[in-house]
């Protein structure tokens, strides 16, 4: 059969010609892919809006030798409310781009990225502030890296392996992770971490999104802020793509 069906959530798009694009999609059975949308530009598309940005659909595609053509798509979300918004459009973006610069093509994960994924958006879509935007992010941040190989130690110092407490600590972007103020006097990290950001970083990490902690409930936008941008140095790091959505996230801000 030449014909396979999936669900799929559209990360970007790129003009083919006149009438045609080519959407590059996260899908829950093949990881990354890639398809043609045939006459998509046009006012009388079957496809239409359904191949816009930050949209799931189920999707039959046709698998072609170069690129596979999308044939049908039913709309699954269009997270609707996040349009209505900037913060929750560039934050979606960010995600989407997280995901394109860290999956691949049959990834093996497929199906664990795709339903976090879905779920962030799903998460920002229906904020009601910042805070809870912001929440999302980070705990999208986190899953996706620990999902992708690249998660981070917030327990025990990288350096001698001791576990840190209550007491103050240091972030090492580099490192991956959680140094004790000890062994940072010679690592010269820049990044100071208070304990109790440490244990919001945890509970998003170890919490599903539709659990709401404690730590979820005391947090305000200067903590989740903080730990955005901690997270999204991390990330920058050990992305082998450079990120355009950061950019337009640190203009705007």
């Amino acid at each position: 059969m030449n014909n396979f069906v999936t669900d799929a959530i559209n990360l970007k798009a790129y003009n083919l010609s006149e009438s045609d694009k080519i959407i590059v999609m996260y899908s829950k059975d093949k990881g990354l892919i890639k398809g043609v949308a045939k006459g998509v530009k046009k006012p009388k598309s079957k496809l239409g809006a359904r191949m816009d940005l930050l949209v799931a659909n189920k999707l039959m595609l046709y698998k072609g030798k170069n690129l596979d053509r999308i044939c049908q798509a039913e709309a699954l979300n269009t997270f609707h409310k996040t349009r209505q918004n900037m913060d929750k459009i560039f934050y979606s973006m960010y995600i989407t781009e997280v995901v394109n610069n860290f999956g691949v093509e049959d990834d093996p994960c497929s199906k664990e990225i795709y339903d976090l994924l879905y779920k962030a958006l799903d998460k920002i879509s229906n904020a009601i502030d910042n805070v809870e935007i912001l929440i999302a992010v980070i705990k999208f941040q986190l899953k996706m890296m620990a999902i992708s190989g690249f998660g981070i130690e917030l327990d025990t110092c990288l350096c001698c392996g001791e576990t840190v407490k209550d007491c103050n600590m240091y972030f090492s972007s580099k490192m991956g992770g959680i140094v004790c103020e000890s062994c940072n006097e010679t690592l010269k990290a820049n990044a100071l971490m208070h304990y109790k950001l440490r244990d919001f970083l945890n509970a998003c990490l170890q919490y599903d999104f539709d659990y709401v902690s404690e730590y979820d409930e005391k947090a305000n936008e200067k903590v989740c802020s903080v730990c955005f941008e901690l997270l999204k140095d991390y990330i920058n790091i050990h992305s082998s793509k450079k990120f355009k959505s950061t950019n337009i996230l640190q203009e705007i801000k």
